[in-house]
């Protein structure tokens, strides 16, 4: 059985990119263009591995990534961030957050930079759900 992956991006060049990396190479991918819908498929789907953008309307990656991260049934899920901002900054923003909330989050599995070559996404990938 493959493993699925959930693209979470409201670009949909980027989905279009990150889903065709995933078909070729035997994943079942899911899509959401926000983080709302996102949470919604992390919930009903419990998919092997999040790819998620952090800038996006409705409900951030961010957001996201710290709800799946602090909820006891999701926090296993392995998460690829995949983003245009650079990975200092997403992690400065996740340590104020930590601070403010009081409820530290770990850091993602791997943080990639747009624009990223294919096989650099699928090497993480596998690197992480096999």
């Amino acid at each position: 059985m493959s493993k699925t992956v959930l693209v979470v991006d409201d670009d949909p060049d980027i989905r279009l990119f990150s889903v065709s990396v995933l078909e070729e190479n035997g994943y079942t991918p899911l899509e959401a263009t926000d983080g709302e819908e996102g949470m919604k498929l992390v919930r009903d789907k419990k998919p092997d591995l999040i790819i998620l953008d952090v800038m996006m309307p409705r409900q951030s990656g961010i957001k996201l990534y710290r709800e799946v991260k602090t909820d006891p049934d999701l926090k296993h899920i392995p998460v690829i961030v995949l983003s245009g901002i650079a990975r200092k900054s997403f992690l400065r923003s996740q340590e104020v957050r930590s601070k403010a909330d009081n409820m530290p989050v770990v850091d993602p599995d791997a943080y990639l930079e747009k624009p990223v070559d294919p096989d650099d996404l699928l090497n993480v990938i596998k690197k992480i759900v096999g």
